[in-house]
């Protein structure tokens, strides 16, 4: 969702630095007085840092988790492929927006209840700690970082088109300050002062896009149908497609329509596991909250979605998908276009300021994620086996913002320029295939042991790893990271109708055979934990 290569787009219309500029800068410094506000004396403990000390409301954590969860390719993205592909690019809309129902159900309430800070504390509860500890972290680890990569590199793609900036210094010197703004809000504001970054993003986002959603309706009179009509005349003018049928972006092969059903199954599971998002759960004092959450998200959520439906089509009549195929972004370029269209560089600006809201936002919540997972799972548990006390885990955990912080603008640089779509597939195929069959099975399966954990972990990371590097993701097409060469024996873009199933398969292969020495008191005990909230409470006190 929070795919970089759909941040190419923001040089489609021609952009004010001056103005695009001074856009960020009131942004980032509202935004770094509002954390250190927010945030004075309440990063020290672990709770503090980790979880914002329980303090937020279903309402603001539902707002922070829209903000996390929405990136500048849901804006971007979507809204490119709805004005390229019609029918077929409401599905991606309608993928993102179903996987909350996921999370609602199954994992919500569940997790925040039975774990403290992160993930691990839920698998690792009835089973051997150590090595399921160290699984998850390093699953935790993966995603995180390979999001980081695609969203660094994305920022300085983005800021550095924006602000008319294109030599290789000026894309590094975009990068590192993306980074370094990064590090100084989780660094300062910890869980708490990212959480208002990211509220202050979802407001700004689907805000914007509510703004430009009327905008472009009351161009063709507050009718909707006469929008549709237009898009799909002007389009089978042009190219001949029909915007209004199925069919366009997938189904014309075999292969296709099972690449869609693959990516579909990949972004409605992996979603309920992505760590960025449970950590979330954690933020809340209760479970009722934790509910109520899930359930202001899939609203502002659903709502963004209906707005990038408008501004799909909108693009498709505006503008005309010949010009959108010949803007330097291609589809992706559809919303900077229409924006320049609609409110001239005023509104791209903001829109553009938007998008880097959204960037700061999402890196800021998955660094807070990876270093709580190294500090909490890694340090704390693994290393120094529980003897540490709160606050020298904090400061373990803030010295990690900075190597990870270093460590993603290293990776934001060395991928600049690059396809990195490949990335947020290997993420949520990671969050699919190893963390929600391993979660669900912990949460609902007494007889699931250790060794289940172990090979549904690792069987789920190293499948998905693999069948990416093999797929036409990686080579085979011109489109490909690696496009000069040809080594796709895989068919498919994402590996989820494989990696997923095989997942839960080796979680279940691993816990019935063989003796399973798993305590069942630890199992009565975690599923009182679930149910009564036990876990959550403990971490208060700590």
């Amino acid at each position: 969702m929070n795919s970089p290569s759909f941040l190419s787009a923001g040089g489609a219309a021609p952009a004010n630095p001056v103005l695009n500029l001074s856009i960020f800068a009131v942004f980032v410094v509202a935004s770094l007085v509002i954390v250190w506000k927010v945030s004075r004396g309440g990063s020290r403990s672990a709770e503090d840092f980790y979880a914002g000390g329980r303090s937020f409301t279903g309402g603001q954590n539902g707002l922070a988790i829209s903000g996390d969860y929405l990136g500048a390719a849901s804006l971007m993205g979507v809204v490119g492929a709805i004005a390229v592909f019609g029918y077929d690019g409401f599905m991606y809309s309608i993928g993102f927006l179903v996987a909350w129902v996921v999370a609602l159900l199954l994992v919500a309430e569940l997790v925040r209840n039975a774990g403290r800070f992160t993930m691990a504390d839920v698998l690792s509860f009835r089973l051997r700690q150590r090595p399921v500890r160290m699984a998850a972290a390093v699953s935790t680890l993966t995603v995180c970082l390979f999001y980081l990569l695609a969203q660094m590199a994305g920022a300085g793609a983005l800021v550095s088109l924006l602000l008319g900036i294109h030599d290789d210094l000026g894309q590094i010197i975009a990068i590192s300050a993306v980074g370094g703004l990064m590090i100084v809000y989780v660094l300062v504001g910890g869980m708490k002062g990212t959480t208002w970054v990211q509220i202050i993003k979802a407001v700004l986002l689907i805000g914007g896009a509510g703004v430009m959603t009327v905008w472009a309706l009351a161009r063709f009179g507050f009718d909707f149908s006469q929008l549709l009509g237009e898009a799909a005349a002007r389009t089978k003018a042009e190219t001949g497609i029909d915007l209004l049928a199925p069919g366009n972006q997938y189904g014309a092969s075999p292969n296709s329509k099972l690449d869609f059903v693959s990516l579909a199954v990949a972004l409605v599971l992996g979603t309920a596991a992505l760590p960025h998002v449970l950590m979330r759960f954690y933020t809340v004092p209760t479970a009722r909250d934790a509910r109520r959450s899930v359930v202001w998200s899939i609203f502002q959520i659903g709502l963004f979605y209906l707005f990038t439906l408008v501004l799909g089509y909108a693009a498709a009549a505006l503008i005309g998908p010949d010009r959108i195929a010949a803007a330097p972004g291609g589809a992706n370029s559809a919303v900077t276009m229409l924006a320049y269209e609609l409110g001239g560089p005023v509104l791209l600006g903001f829109i553009s300021a938007v998008a880097f809201a959204t960037l700061l936002a999402v890196v800021a919540g998955l660094t807070i994620t990876a270093a709580t997972s190294f500090a909490h799972d890694i340090y704390a548990t693994i290393i120094r086996k529980g003897a540490v006390d709160s606050r020298t885990e904090v400061r373990v955990a803030k010295r990690t913002v900075v190597v990870i912080g270093v460590l993603a603008i290293i990776g934001g640089i060395a991928a600049k320029g690059q396809n990195v779509a490949f990335l947020i597939a290997l993420a949520f195929a990671v969050a699919a295939s190893a963390n929600l069959p391993t979660l669900l099975y912990s949460l609902y399966w007494k007889r699931f042991t250790t060794r289940g954990a172990l090979l549904s972990m690792y069987g789920g990371l190293g499948t998905s790893v693999i069948l990416i590097v093999f797929s036409p993701v990686m080579s085979g097409t011109p489109k490909s990271m690696l496009p000069g060469v040809d080594f796709a024996i895989f068919p498919l873009n994402n590996p989820g109708v494989v990696s997923i199933p095989l997942a839960f398969v080796l979680g279940w292969l691993g816990s019935v055979v063989g003796r399973s020495g798993e305590d069942p008191v630890k199992s009565a005990e975690m599923d009182v934990r679930a149910l009564s909230g036990l876990g959550a409470e403990e971490a208060r006190a700590h």
